[in-house]
C-alpha cells in the first residue's frame, strides 16, 4: 500500500476544511456562551450581535449605501486604475467568525505584489518584528493615490459587500489578516462574533494601539453589545474617520 496512512490524510482534510479538532477545541473552549437574547432577556438566547435582526438590518444599510456611493465607486476605480497597474479590488483573507477564513473586498492603496513582499518588510512591523499583527509606518508597498485612500479610510468601503453576503457586519471587531492558528488563547473569545466595518477600535486609536488592546476593546463591546451600542459607535465613527486619527 502506497501514500499517506489514512489518519494523515484525515488530518490534511481537516487542516484544509479549517476543522481540525483540536483547533475546534481550543476555539470552542475559549468562546464563551454569549447570555440572553437581546430582546426577551432569556437566557441561551439569540445576543444582538448574532441575532437576525442585526443580519437583515446591516444587510439592508450596506446594500442602501452601495447604491448611493456607486458614483464615488466610479471615481475611485478610474483613480486607482491611473495610478498603478493592477486590479481595482484588492481581495484579502481574512479571518472571521469562529475563525471561519473569507475574502474581505478592499480598494488596492498598494503594489500589486504587495502580499509577496511582506515577509521581506516584516522587521520594519510597528508592533515587533514577532507581533502576530503587521503595520509599517509608511510602507513602501504604498501606491501614491493608495495613501489618500488609507487615510480617508475610502479603501474599506466595498467592506460593504461583505456586509451583503454574510461574513462581516456593520459594528464588530475587525477581522484580521492572519487565521485563527496563530491566536493567543486569550484572544480567541473576539471570534465568537462577526466581524464588522467599525467597532470600538476604530473610535479609541485605531492603529495606534497594539493586538492586545484590540483585544481587549472587543472583549468588552462582545460584553456591552446591543442596539444602541451598535449606534452610538455608527454616529462616531465618521468624525474619526475624517479627521484621519490612527489611520495607517
Amino acid at each position: 500500500m502506497t501514500g499517506q496512512p489514512k489518519s494523515a490524510q484525515l488530518q490534511a482534510l481537516y487542516q484544509d476544511k479549517r476543522m481540525d479538532p483540536a483547533h475546534r477545541q481550543r476555539i470552542d473552549a475559549a468562546i464563551h456562551m454569549q447570555g440572553r437574547g437581546w430582546i426577551t432577556g432569556r437566557a441561551g438566547g439569540r445576543p444582538w450581535t448574532l441575532s437576525r435582526t442585526n443580519r437583515v438590518l446591516s444587510c439592508l444599510a450596506a446594500l442602501t449605501l452601495l447604491l448611493l456611493l456607486s458614483p464615488l465607486f466610479l471615481v475611485l476605480a478610474l483613480l486607482i486604475k491611473q495610478s498603478s497597474a493592477g486590479p481595482v479590488f484588492f481581495v484579502q483573507k481574512r479571518t472571521g467568525y469562529r475563525g471561519r477564513a473569507f475574502g474581505m473586498y478592499k480598494f488596492r492603496t498598494m503594489v500589486a505584489n504587495a502580499e509577496a513582499l511582506k515577509d521581506s518588510l516584516r522587521h520594519l512591523n510597528k508592533h515587533g518584528a514577532e507581533s502576530i499583527d503587521f503595520k509599517i509606518d509608511k510602507d513602501p508597498r504604498i501606491t501614491s493615490i493608495g495613501g489618500w485612500l488609507r487615510r480617508s479610510s475610502l479603501d474599506e468601503l466595498p467592506n460593504l459587500i461583505n456586509v451583503v453576503t454574510g461574513d462581516m457586519r456593520l459594528v464588530g471587531p475587525r477581522p484580521t489578516s492572519f487565521n485563527a492558528y496563530r491566536y493567543h488563547d486569550n484572544h480567541l473569545a473576539r471570534l465568537s462574533i462577526y466581524p464588522g466595518m467599525t467597532g470600538l477600535w476604530q473610535i479609541s486609536g485605531r492603529s495606534n494601539i497594539d493586538f492586545d488592546q484590540r483585544v481587549e476593546l472587543d472583549l468588552s463591546y462582545i460584553n456591552e453589545q446591543s442596539l444602541m451600542l451598535d449606534l452610538k459607535i455608527l454616529l462616531k465613527t465618521p468624525f474619526k474617520v475624517f479627521t484621519g486619527h490612527g489611520a495607517s
